[in-house]
């Protein structure tokens, strides 16, 4: 089940901002890894999963807009 406080970016004339996207990639990231503050050990491999998620994101939503107008 996918997080529910995980809100929609793609907004009709209004591109998501830097911190939107990595407040959404850190709530995936926490909920597929079932870390909330991982360990020191896991905070290299858990911020460069949160960073690539919010990267894959913002190139989606440029995808969609591109597509589809404004």
């Amino acid at each position: 089940i996918m997080c529910r406080s995980i809100k929609v970016l793609r907004r009709p004339g209004l591109s998501a901002t830097p911190d939107e996207l990595n407040g959404a990639a850190l709530q995936f990231v926490r909920k597929i890894s079932g870390f909330n503050k991982p360990s020191r050990a896991n905070q290299d491999a858990f911020d460069r999963a949160v960073a690539e998620v919010a990267e894959a994101s913002r190139r989606l939503l440029e995808a969609i807009e591109r597509r589809t107008g404004p």
